[in-house]
């Protein structure tokens, strides 16, 4: 929708206005592109002082929209031609060229815009108002390209103007070709010459911009790099990836001289994100694929921003890149100033190489090839599991993942493949009882160990880590012999890996928050201890791996402190892990943290499976339930005195197990409404999709898992395919019933279904569901009249059937590619169920979206729906408008749904985003007004996440622009509380003596996170190591960990007062869960950062406040549950589930993990935001201690695992989260374990039971 009365914004990034100083000129040219104007520079200086006055500037010096005001005010009015050159169309510089053209238009001044590459723009050249063939020529002396075209270029612009210079049509030049240092006409023979006897070829692809212009500088040391490293460099240039005859040359080049390795320097992609892969000559040489970026930036901005690139350079060179698979390398050079050109009064841009940076791009190609090169039988692959919690019962972390079976599965396959395994027949239990012997994050002492680094051989290696890095450590960790991995007697550091051939199987080590976790809970980029870096150094320097497997999401490599991405020597991913070929298999639905190991470690993604799914459907007491409830409606309106005595048995059952409180039925509801919402509680809970078991990398799911997770697939409609239940729905003949979205209490009066009594909708989707099945199973054929359903069902089966059961040899086809040496063919990601099939076969390098696009318009509808249900339950409920809210965001479900909480969060502000109609491409943002709202807006505070500050610059620019906006607007406070806000608080501080620009940048502030270069929200370390005495320690810690401003030209400025004052103000806390394929006790982030929030604020305010647990998983309808409602439907439906135990209890080890997590996360709940019941505990502590069956299996599969999670219980019976319904709890409890007391004087000094 278009809102005719909006008032539109400005998306800013908080730098300051630039005045460029020039004077005015008759011509001026305007690019992106410094090889342009080096080249119109040069050439102008050869034309005579006779030549009408030319200026030059760069458009990106003018992103400020003051910039753009300045320079058309002394420059362009005075102009008589304005030739402008832009790279990404209209949307990339809209300002400009609005301002521009009408300038000219009301100047009569000439005006061309032109493309920045050789692909036609219709949307930008229409804005010209020269002859489309004079646009056309001046386009093409520039694609063209050369100093001759530069010429020639000037000449035609002069004539332009009425001058009497010759011009000549521009003259195509060579498109692609070979290049060699001090050689005019070279081909491959000359290039051979310079090459060492059988080294291996590294291609090195640049712009033909780059030789034309002659900025060339970083490739020429990258050639000497290569060469230091025996590497045979084959130069070349390219106009452009997506031209056609610069690939068909590439193509001709690479089959006479095949290369192992390709370097590439261009940016964009040769394919588009969310279109069919296109290949190209650079994949078609099956090697991996570098990208080496040729930064925007100064080498001083780099080094001093931790940001490490600007959002356009990640555009270009590194999001776009990795659509075409690329590995993610570093930034090798930076743009410096070389010379002021007085003639046209604009300064040259070179290419500054950076020497280190291209030498570890080098050694990163070298040892690429190295692993290629080896014989399969001598590859020494390490494979790293993490180990987190610092647990022996939670060994090999891997979300959706059974590792242990995982890497037992891969080490048979690489064993057929002739890689040297010591024992081919290892499985999962085995290779745990391994790891469990030696060295774990939980103790060295009486362990068997393997593997040492010696002290003397650690030093020598640490003292090769930059002195910057060093110093950190040291004065964090002091001397080495005093790690918790360092072996006095044999003056080695023990190292947890163990043999099994030529592989060794390891555990990661603990980042070090486990060893104080009091004291470095305020250090968010706390430094990793010396026994860390000696596990990696180990690895690289004793055991010389070839590549390194970390298995399963995710490791904390990826997250130690350090730049977000172009990282520098002194980060710690590459002072501990090196120039390793690095290969991570990890979930197809989980971009955002696989896009972090690809861009700080260049890891090559293996994507996997997610677990299937499954229907939760009823058990136990709560089958019982719906039986009665069943009987109570048979029996209505013909025995009302049975119904009498049903209504009150049944609701006296339900509130006995809890259920009356969760399903909402109040204490003097008439019967028939109460049956009527437990009825529908109940089918809510039937239906719900859990997960049943764990993948199994390079296995697919078979038999029923098969049947069930095609179902859940099929279940949300995608792109281009109905949802199979809603044709089911039309085949039956079910007008206007929607079985995605139905009140499942509502009574069904319709005709009978198959010859089925239906009573309520929640059975005719029950029913639905059954038949989804049979058909899809193949039990049952559909009749030939469903065309709707047939339809469905053939595209299942020609498929979506397919491409879910090769997803097991397809990643262990991608595996052994990467170990290969090979190309690891690219993938899009995302959450399957979602309605995102495309994301399948798994088995490959997945990509993450265009971020330029975010938040997309499907995820803006979603965000305003959302956000609408939210203000109306809240008003329902509360009685009041919701004025104040906080709301988690992270990078990777932001990645994985194109935008929805930052759809959600500008909705909520009464902002919707701006996108330019072709490239969809969000550009600006408008503001709604009040009619339009509805209600009053809502002042928005964000906790990003760390990833989300990396990957998303440009939405913290859009976010802060809006609400700086919104602040601004003369609107009562009643109806903006953000503008009220904003203006008290500029009050209080200009009282205070704060001068009025930075009281106006510090009220406005309402993004927060992690410290620069830091992740994490601080609580997991205390909850998992127990280092908290009550809820306030938990405050503390959140806020000391995201107290940390962005936006307003503010990169993590350490803000705590102006967090702790949005925190005081919040009356609600907003969380959005876009999946079905795990839930909030499937992970430690949802309690760290939701109710770390909650707790925070509490803390600050002194009451606690609503917390919304929102469910978009179906987009269309998002859902809004409170917290509470939210924790009580996935213990009902998942955690205390027999058909879930039984499915993890098929895992063994892994599963009595999932079973162990289970517990600390509904621990970490209660004790973080208090949304926990007595009966929550009970129920687990039901189904996995007192059930005979489960608890043998926890004892027999994880010892350790048991011991965790009675430890667990016991420590909620101390801190008061928990009153046992049974009174021989504790007792069972301290059996399991070896405490001899508990519940002794409430020794946490927590909170009093509820």
């Amino acid at each position: 929708m278009h809102l005719l009365n909006a008032q539109p914004g400005v998306v800013a990034d908080g730098s300051e206005a630039i005045d460029l100083g020039q004077s005015p000129g008759q011509i001026l040219f305007l690019s992106a592109a410094d090889t342009d104007l080096s080249a119109v520079s040069a050439a102008r200086a050869n034309l005579g002082a006779n030549f009408p006055s030319f200026r030059l500037a760069n458009v990106m010096q003018l992103s400020h929209h003051m910039s753009v005001d300045l320079y058309c005010e002394k420059m362009v009015k005075h102009a008589k031609l304005v030739i402008v050159r832009l790279l990404g169309g209209v949307s990339y510089w809209q300002y400009g060229v609005e301002q521009i053209s009408k300038i000219c238009a009301s100047k009569g001044s000439a005006l061309a815009f032109l493309p920045g590459d050789d692909q036609p723009d219709e949307g930008l050249t229409s804005r010209s108002n020269l002859p489309s063939e004079s646009c056309h020529r001046l386009w093409q002396y520039l694609v063209h390209g050369g100093s001759e075209n530069a010429r020639e270029f000037l000449n035609f612009a002069s004539s332009i103007l009425g001058g009497s210079e010759q011009w000549r049509e521009p003259k195509p030049l060579l498109r692609a070709g070979l290049y060699w240092p001090g050689i005019e006409a070279v081909d491959l023979a000359t290039i051979s010459n310079n090459w060492v006897a059988d080294a291996q070829v590294a291609a090195i692809v640049f712009y033909r911009a780059h030789l034309q212009s002659g900025n060339l500088k970083p490739i020429l040391q990258l050639i000497k790099a290569l060469e230091a490293e025996k590497l045979s460099p084959l130069p070349l240039f390219i106009s452009s990836l997506k031209d056609p005859l610069s690939d068909k040359i590439l193509q001709q080049i690479f089959a006479d001289a095949p290369p192992q390795v390709i370097l590439n320097t261009t940016g964009f992609s040769a394919s588009t994100p969310g279109t069919a892969h296109v290949s190209s000559a650079l994949e078609g040489c099956n090697c991996p694929v570098f990208q080496v970026i040729l930064s925007g930036g100064s080498k001083e901005v780099w080094h001093k921003n931790t940001q490490g690139l600007s959002p356009r350079d990640i555009a270009m060179n590194v999001a776009l890149p990795e659509v075409d698979g690329r590995i993610i390398t570093r930034a090798i050079s930076f743009k410096d100033l070389a010379k002021h050109d007085p003639l046209t009064e604009h300064s040259t841009v070179n290419y500054e190489p950076k020497r280190d940076r291209v030498q570890f791009v080098a050694k990163l190609a070298a040892n690429w090839c190295r692993l290629s090169k080896t014989p399969t039988e001598e590859r020494r692959i390490a494979i790293v599991l993490a180990n987190y919690p610092n647990r022996d019962g939670r060994i090999g972390n891997g979300v959706g993942l059974d590792t242990p079976a995982s890497v037992s599965h891969v080490i048979n396959i690489l064993a057929g493949e002739g890689y040297d395994i010591a024992d081919p027949n290892l499985d999962g239990s085995q290779l745990i009882a391994k790891l469990l012997a030696g060295p774990t994050n939980a103790g060295v002492l009486g362990r068997k160990i393997e593997a040492v680094l010696p002290l003397e051989d650690y030093i020598r290696a640490f003292e090769r880590i930059p002195a910057v890095t060093q110093r950190k450590i040291q004065e964090r960790w002091g001397n080495p012999v005093n790690d918790s991995f360092f072996l006095s007697q044999k003056k080695s550091f023990a190292v947890p890996f163990f043999s099994c051939g030529k592989i060794v199987i390891g555990l990661q080590p603990a980042r070090g928050y486990n060893i104080d976790p009091k004291s470095s809970y305020h250090d968010p980029d706390l430094p990793p201890p010396h026994g860390y870096l000696a596990f990696y150094f180990w690895l690289r320097d004793c055991f010389g791996a070839h590549a390194v497997i970390h298995f399963g999401k995710h490791g904390n490599l990826e997250w130690l402190p350090g730049k977000a991405i172009a990282l520098s020597d002194a980060c710690f991913p590459e002072a501990v892990f090196g120039p390793i070929p690095h290969l991570y298999p990890f979930i197809v639905n989980d971009p955002g943290e696989g896009a972090q190991a690809k861009r700080r470690t260049q890891a090559v993604i293996v994507d996997h499976l997610t677990p299937p799914l499954t229907r939760a459907e009823i058990y136990g007491p709560l089958a019982e339930l719906e039986q009665l409830v069943d009987e109570y409606f048979d029996a209505s309106g013909i025995d009302p005195e049975r119904c009498d005595i049903l209504s009150e048995s049944i609701i006296e059952k339900s509130i006995e197990l809890g259920i009356s409180e969760e399903c909402g039925i109040s204490r003097d509801e008439e019967p028939s409404s109460a049956l009527s919402k437990l009825d529908a509680y109940l089918c809510e809970l039937k239906e719900l999709q859990i997960r049943d078991g764990l993948h199994v990398f390079g296995q697919a799911p078979t038999d029923r898992q098969l049947t069930d997770l095609l179902v859940a697939l099929a279940r949300v409609p995608g792109a281009n395919r109905q949802s199979l239940h809603r044709a089911l729905a039309s085949d039956l003949g079910l007008v206007g019933f929607d079985p995605l979205d139905c009140n499942m209490g509502e009574v069904w009066d319709g005709h009978k279904i198959d010859g089925i009594h239906i009573r309520t909708q929640g059975d005719l989707v029950e029913h639905i569901e059954d038949l989804a099945s049979s058909l899809v199973s193949g039990n049952t054929q559909a009749p030939k009249e469903w065309k709707s359903s047939v339809k469905v069902l053939a595209e299942i089966d020609s498929s979506l059937r397919p491409a879910v059961t090769s997803s097991g040899s397809s990643e262990i086809h991608g595996l052994l590619s990467g170990l290969r040496g090979n190309f690891v063919l690219p993938g899009p990601s995302g959450a399957p169920s979602r309605g995102r099939p495309e994301v399948l076969p798994t088995g490959r390098n997945f990509y993450s979206v265009d971020t330029r696009a975010v938040p997309t318009p499907a995820a803006w509808t979603l965000g305003w729906k959302s956000a609408a249900l939210i203000i109306e339950r809240h008003a329902q409920d509360h009685g009041e408008w919701l004025k104040h809210v906080g709301l988690s965001v992270w990078g990777t479900s932001n990645m994985r749904t194109g935008g929805d909480d930052i759809a959600q969060a500008l909705a909520l502000l009464g902002v919707r985003p701006v996108w330019e109609p072709v490239s969809r491409r969000v550009t600006n943002f408008e503001i709604m007004p009040l009619d339009v709202l509805g209600r009053p807006r809502v002042d928005v505070t964000l906790r990003i996440s760390g990833f989300f500050r990396d990957a998303f610059p440009a939405q913290i620019d859009l976010f802060d622009s809006a609400v700086r906006a919104v602040a601004k607007l003369e609107e009562n406070a009643e109806d903006n509380p953000i503008a009220a806000a904003v203006k008290e608080e500029k009050r209080q501080m200009t009282q205070m003596g704060i001068d009025p620009k930075t009281a106006d940048l510090r009220a406005g502030y309402r993004i927060f996170g992690s410290k620069p270069g830091a992740y994490g929200a601080g609580l997991q370390a205390l909850i998992d190591e127990c280092g908290w005495e009550n809820s306030d320690d938990l405050a503390k810690a959140y806020i000391a960990w995201s107290s940390y401003a962005y936006g307003g030209g503010t990169s993590g400025v350490n803000a705590k007062g102006q967090f702790e004052r949005r925190l005081k103000a919040i009356k609600a806390v907003l969380h959005n869960q876009d999946n079905r394929e795990h839930d909030l006790l499937d992970s430690d982030d949802y309690y760290q950062f939701e109710g770390g929030m909650i707790t925070a604020v509490e803390h600050t305010s002194g009451s606690k406040p609503v917390a919304y647990h929102n469910d978009h998983s179906r987009p269309e309808n998002p859902k809004i549950r409170t917290l509470d409602e939210e924790i009580a439907r996935t213990i009902r439906a998942r955690g205390a589930n027999p058909k879930w135990i039984s499915g993890v209890m098929r895992h063994g080890y892994k599963g009595a993990f999932e079973i162990a997590a289970t517990v600390d996360y509904l621990f970490a709940f209660a004790a973080t935001a208090g949304a926990v019941k007595d009966r929550h505990f009970d129920l687990l502590f039901d189904a996995y201690i007192e059930d005979d069956e489960v608890l043998t299996f926890l004892k027999g599969s994880n010892a350790d695992a048991l011991v965790e999670i009675a430890n667990r219980f016991l420590e909620a019976l101390d801190r008061g989260l928990w009153q046992p319904k049974l009174n021989s709890a504790p007792a069972t409890l301290m059996a399991l374990t070896d405490r001899k007391a508990v519940g002794q004087g409430n020794k946490f000094d927590a909170k009093a039971p509820e």
